[in-house]
């Protein structure tokens, strides 16, 4: 903790950096969240394998399927390398002919 005069309260460097302090003083602030829509690209034949597996990885919703093999995933994590590891095993699960990142943002509030 850093000392600060004043009998002010004392800022925690790393909750400072982290964007964790309000006007000098610890609050529970939001935690930004990463949001992230890819598009994929299975074989038609196996797109409900393909689902399944994606359904199971953390933060990952299915919310849209055509039958031609295409899904649109939707990442929820909580930083981008989160989200980039999360679309590389999208993109190496079985049956998956490609993973594209369409949209990404992240939220913070």
């Amino acid at each position: 903790m850093a000392v600060v005069p004043d009998n002010r309260t004392a800022i925690d460097r790393r909750s400072f950096i982290l964007g964790r302090t309000i006007h000098g003083r610890d609050k529970a602030v939001p935690v930004p969240v990463n949001i992230a829509s890819v598009l994929v690209q299975a074989k038609p034949e196996h797109v409900g394998a393909v689902e399944a597996a994606i359904s199971m990885l953390p933060g990952c919703e299915i919310h849209g399927r055509d039958p031609k093999g295409k899904l649109v995933v939707v990442i929820e994590a909580l930083n981008t390398g989160a989200v980039g590891t999360t679309l590389n095993t999208i993109a190496m699960t079985e049956n998956v002919l490609s993973a594209a990142l369409v949209y990404h943002a992240i939220d913070t509030g």
